[in-house]
C-alpha cells in the first residue's frame, strides 16, 4: 500500500498515479487537504490544521502535528478528563499518529493490568438450567408457557468484562485495522486483545463514547481507560468491502478544537471561574442579525467581564482582531484578548481609534513539559483578570 506523509500545515510534492490520486481525493475532505497539480504527474498536497492518518483503497496518507505527539494528547488528555500521562512513555521511533497510539495504549495496559484485570459486578439475564440470582417470572410465563425449564433469571456476575475493559478493548481493536509501521505497535495491541481475551468486543459510536467513574478500587485504570475513550473518540468508521462489519478507516484530530478546549479548560482552573468558556452572547446588531459566538466568555452576575478568543493559526490576523473588536463593543467591554501558540503571533496591544477599547494578543509557549505550559496559562489568566477589572471599573 502507498504511504504519503505530511506535516500540519506544510506542503508536499507527491507523484501519484491516476487509481492514487482517486484515492488521495477520497480523504481530502476528512484531513482538510489541498491538491494542486504541478505538471508531469506531479501534485502539491497541502495539509491543514488535521493531523492523523486516512486510508483509502490502496492509499495510506498521514499528517504529523507540528508539536510532539505526546505533547499534542497531554494537551488533549488535561482538556478532557483533567489528567497527565506526559513523561510515563516516549517513544521517538513512532513518527506516525496510529504507531504511537498503539504504543501508548500498549503501555498504559500493561501498566494499569499489573495488578490484574479490573473486575466488577455486571447484571446479567439468562435463561438457564437452575435457579441463579432471581426469577423473573413476567418472562417465564411469557416465553416459557409454565414450562419450569429453563429459568428465566437475573443475576449479578463477578466478571473481568466491565466497562473498563471493554473500552481498552475497542480502542486496541480499532488501531489494530489501521495502517501501523512498526512491529512493535502491533505486538503491543496483540499483547492488550489477548489480556482482554474473555471481553466482549463492542463497538462505540465516536459521539457518544461512555464514561467510567473513578474511585480508590479502580484508579489505576485511569490513564489507560482516558487514553482509549480519547481515541474511540476520533476513530472514523467504515463498511470492510463485501462485508457488514465496519474496521476503522482513520484517526483524526483537529488542532484548532485541541487548542482551544486545552486553553479554555486550563484558564478556567487558574481562574477557578465554573461560568467560563465559549458561548452564543447577544448580536452585533440591535436587530438580532449578526450572532456571536467567543471561545471565551465570562459573566458575574448579570454582566460580561471579560471577552476572548482561542487561535491556533492567524489565516488572517487583521480579521481576527477585527473579530475581537466586534465582540468587545457587542458585550460593551473596554477591550479583549486573543490568544495565539507561540510563534504564530508575537504579544502586542493594540488600542482602537476615537473608542479608546484595547485589545491584547497573548502567545502560549507550548514547549517544556504539561507543568511548565500550565504555569505560562496562569500568566495568561493574569492578563484576564486586568481586563476583567477594567470592565468592573468602567462599570
Amino acid at each position: 500500500m502507498r504511504r504519503i506523509s505530511l506535516t500540519e500545515y506544510k506542503e508536499s510534492e507527491e507523484h501519484l498515479s491516476e487509481d492514487e490520486l482517486s484515492a488521495l481525493r477520497q480523504v481530502k475532505k476528512a484531513l482538510g487537504l489541498t491538491i494542486e497539480p504541478t505538471g508531469r504527474g506531479l501534485y502539491a498536497i497541502g495539509a491543514s490544521s488535521i493531523v492523523g492518518a486516512k486510508e483509502s483503497e490502496n492509499l495510506a496518507v498521514f499528517v504529523r502535528p507540528k508539536i510532539k505527539i505526546g505533547r499534542l494528547f497531554s494537551l488533549a488528555m488535561h482538556a478532557r478528563s483533567k489528567v497527565s500521562f506526559e513523561g510515563n512513555f516516549d517513544f521517538p521511533e513512532a513518527e506516525e499518529l496510529p504507531d504511537w497510539l498503539a504504543l501508548a495504549l500498549a503501555h498504559e495496559a500493561k501498566r494499569a493490568f499489573a495488578r490484574g484485570l479490573l473486575h466488577g459486578y455486571v447484571e446479567r439475564e439468562e435463561a438457564l438450567q437452575t435457579v441463579r440470582g432471581r426469577i423473573r417470572f413476567d418472562e417465564q410465563i411469557r416465553r416459557r408457557f409454565g414450562m419450569p425449564l429453563p429459568v428465566e433469571v437475573r443475576y449479578d456476575e463477578f466478571t473481568d468484562d466491565v466497562l473498563a475493559n471493554r473500552l481498552v478493548k475497542a480502542a486496541a481493536h480499532g488501531l489494530s485495522r489501521m495502517p501501523l509501521l512498526l512491529p512493535d505497535a502491533r505486538r503491543g495491541l496483540g499483547q492488550v486483545a489477548a489480556m482482554l481475551d474473555g471481553v466482549s468486543l463492542c463497538a462505540y459510536p465516536p459521539n457518544n463514547v461512555p464514561e467510567v467513574k473513578f474511585d480508590r478500587l479502580n484508579r489505576h485504570y485511569e490513564n489507560v481507560v482516558n487514553l482509549a475513550r480519547l481515541e474511540l473518540s476520533h476513530f472514523e468508521y467504515g463498511a470492510n468491502k463485501g462485508s457488514s462489519s465496519v474496521r476503522a478507516l482513520g484517526f483524526t484530530m483537529d488542532m484548532n478544537k485541541v487548542f482551544q478546549e486545552f486553553v479554555t479548560v486550563a484558564l478556567r482552573e487558574k481562574l477557578s471561574a465554573s461560568d467560563f468558556g465559549q458561548r452564543e452572547i447577544c448580536s452585533l446588531d440591535k436587530g438580532g442579525g449578526i450572532g456571536l459566538r467567543p471561545d471565551l466568555v465570562w459573566r458575574e452576575g448579570r454582566h460580561w467581564v471579560f471577552v476572548g478568543d482561542v487561535k491556533y493559526k492567524p489565516v488572517d490576523h487583521n480579521a481576527d482582531l477585527y473579530q475581537m473588536l466586534a465582540y468587545v463593543t457587542a458585550l460593551d467591554l473596554p477591550g479583549g484578548l486573543l490568544v495565539y501558540p507561540k510563534g504564530e503571533a508575537n504579544e502586542a496591544s493594540y488600542t482602537v481609534r476615537h473608542t479608546g477599547k484595547r485589545l491584547k494578543v497573548a502567545a502560549l509557549d507550548l514547549s517544556g513539559d504539561l507543568e511548565d505550559v500550565l504555569e505560562r496559562v496562569g500568566e495568561i489568566a493574569e492578563k484576564v483578570c486586568a481586563l476583567k477589572d477594567k470592565a468592573a471599573a468602567a462599570r
